[in-house]
């Protein structure tokens, strides 16, 4: 067992929380109004502004944002939706959660995006929903993802989880997609400890998710119970309780408004991770940033090469956390989970480069509260591992 790279335990994805934050969730605990309310109005519409679409939609989660969108496009039986393999489990199960079978199409082995050309492949006439991932914070390819829906004429529905700040030649993702959705867990740029957004510039569908969120009452609590007189409410469909609280809201307004510049922050990070690990034959790193898009930097992942190390993945890993430098994998491919394979028949091979880039990732602590020292206690716990592992 390696000797501690340092005293204390670095912990991967530690939000960055601010005085601002504790002051605005102390007033909003004071106010008595602690579900859905001006907290939450206020930022979904700064949300709406930073990300420039017409709508802005606070959810208690980004899974519950996707289920959402699927359902506001009425994606049900007899539908497919297509969608990357490599990615967290959610995505895929809002899809089964619509009924629909979910449909993968394989990655881009440089992006780790979903390639549109596997995407082309997938299609037929049961498809009615793309739904890319902006893996890490790398923004798709999505002028490819967009023709080729409009020439199948199919929805798209962006997982953006990892992407606030990302930007595709101009355009901020959000603002792209028929629907996008993003999310504000505890690890995330932005966090509130559980949460997320959904954005669309369609008024139909923003309506439609709105009511859904909350119960699929015709009015939301805050309007009913804000009124200076009494109003009847109806249940208009069968929704569900996906609204976000004025309490992580209060967290997400500050959170929002210091996003830019923890982004400047993690750029630094990750320069330095690219700068240190760039020499090292044993390591794959991340592909360049595309020069017409702005990389989030949510995640910095590494690949490790069996071919020149005698270490599995998951050792490494363990070796990290005992030299107490805290990581993760994302994302061991979904189909390769063990409810997928026994109900859907998914096997090892199906998808050759979201299991070569599953079986060797392994990412490394980066966020806006880490130090240069943090870093480079990071970079040093690698690199002894490398050249203890190295064949």
């Amino acid at each position: 067992m390696k000797k501690p790279a340092r005293k204390s335990f670095l912990v991967f994805g530690k939000p960055f929380i601010g005085k601002e934050e504790i002051a605005e969730v102390a007033g909003t605990l004071k106010s008595g109004w602690w579900g859905t309310g001006p907290k939450t109005e206020l930022f979904e519409k700064n949300f709406a502004s930073y990300v420039g679409v017409k709508y802005a939609l606070g959810v208690n989660s980004a899974t519950a944002g996707l289920h959402l969108a699927l359902k506001a496009l009425g994606v049900g039986p007899g539908d497919e939706v297509i969608t990357t393999p490599l990615t967290f489990v959610s995505t895929v199960n809002v899809i089964l959660h619509c009924g629909v079978t979910p449909v993968f199409a394989d990655i881009n082995r440089e992006t780790w995006n979903i390639d549109p050309k596997e995407i082309e492949k997938k299609i037929t006439n049961k498809t009615k929903v793309i739904l890319p991932v902006h893996l890490h914070g790398r923004p798709c390819d999505m002028d490819s993802i967009m023709q080729i829906a409009k020439s199948h004429k199919l929805y798209v529905v962006e997982d953006a989880a990892h992407a606030a700040e990302a930007v595709y030649k101009g355009k901020k993702i959000g603002s792209i997609g028929d629907i996008t959705v993003f999310s504000f867990y505890v690890t995330k740029n932005i966090a509130t400890g559980e949460g997320g957004m959904v954005t669309t510039n369609n008024k139909k569908l923003a309506q439609a998710m709105r009511v859904m969120s909350l119960h699929g009452l015709s009015q939301d609590a805050y309007k009913r119970y804000s009124v200076r007189y009494y109003r009847h409410y109806e249940a208009v469909t069968p929704g569900f309780k996906y609204n976000l609280t004025d309490i992580a809201s209060s967290i997400g307004i500050h959170q929002l408004a210091r996003v830019e510049s923890n982004w400047e922050v993690r750029r630094k990070h990750w320069d330095t991770y690219m700068r240190a690990l760039s020499g090292v034959p044993e390591l794959i790193l991340p592909a360049p940033e595309d020069p017409h898009a702005k990389h989030a930097r949510h995640l910095f992942a590494i690949l490790l090469r069996f071919d020149k190390l005698r270490i599995s993945r998951d050792d490494f890993i363990d070796q990290l956390i005992k030299m107490n430098i805290g990581s993760g994998v994302h994302f061991n491919p979904v189909h390769l989970h063990e409810y997928y394979r026994r109900t859907l028949g998914y096997k090892k091979g199906m998808f050759p480069n979201a299991e070569f880039i599953g079986e060797r990732t392994v990412s490394l602590p980066l966020g806006a509260n880490l130090t240069e020292k943090d870093i480079y206690d990071v970079i040093n716990a690698v690199r002894r591992l490398i050249e203890t592992y190295r064949i």
